[in-house]
């Protein structure tokens, strides 16, 4: 993947930035963007889960449940948590599990991309292939789990609001977070 250079370059991070939040907040879309801006690889937890099981997320939860889903996501978490640095969009409930959350503590800069959860439910409600979300008013569904994780969410390093915007906008607001982070921090 060629490198923006249209924008100041920014030193690549020495440790993973790891994007938390709700699903449908945008880590995935964003996070690529930020990959590429900071020369960093991505990785899509969910597509690396998806891999290592050889199964869509949807097959896992439906042939096997969401806690082994949940085993095997802890499992990828741990494996990328420990590689190089790269920009990880987390899986929406693996800062749940504490030893994950324990890994990114030591391992990664988390951002928390936050949004309203009315413009998340609105993006969510447009594929069906989310698991969590079937059958379920995607409003209500998120509400519930907003109650859960936000709390959990709050513990990462950067909080970063990112709305109903330009994806770019958001990955400026995630670059100026984590610059204000790291100057105070020293800890690229």
């Amino acid at each position: 993947m060629s490198r923006d250079t249209s924008r100041p370059a920014i030193p690549a991070p020495t440790r993973i930035i790891a994007l938390v939040g709700l699903m449908g907040v945008g880590k995935s879309t964003v996070g690529r963007r930020l990959a590429n801006r900071l020369g960093l690889p991505f990785v899509d937890g969910d597509d690396a889960i998806e891999a290592a099981a050889q199964m869509t997320v949807s097959e896992i939860f439906a042939q096997m449940g969401e806690a082994e889903f949940r085993a095997g996501e802890a499992r990828v978490m741990r494996r990328l948590l420990e590689g190089p640095p790269i920009v990880l969009a987390t899986g929406g409930g693996a800062v749940l599990n504490p030893d994950t959350r324990a890994l990114m503590k030591a391992k990664a800069t988390s951002v928390w991309l936050r949004a309203d959860i009315r413009v998340v439910a609105s993006r969510v409600q447009r594929r069906d292939t989310r698991p969590l979300l079937r059958g379920k008013d995607p409003l209500a569904a998120l509400t519930a789990m907003a109650e859960v994780r936000y709390p959990v969410y709050a513990t990462a390093d950067v909080t970063v609001d990112v709305g109903a915007g330009a994806h770019a906008q958001a990955v400026e607001a995630i670059l100026a977070a984590l610059q204000a982070y790291w100057a105070t921090e020293g800890d690229r």
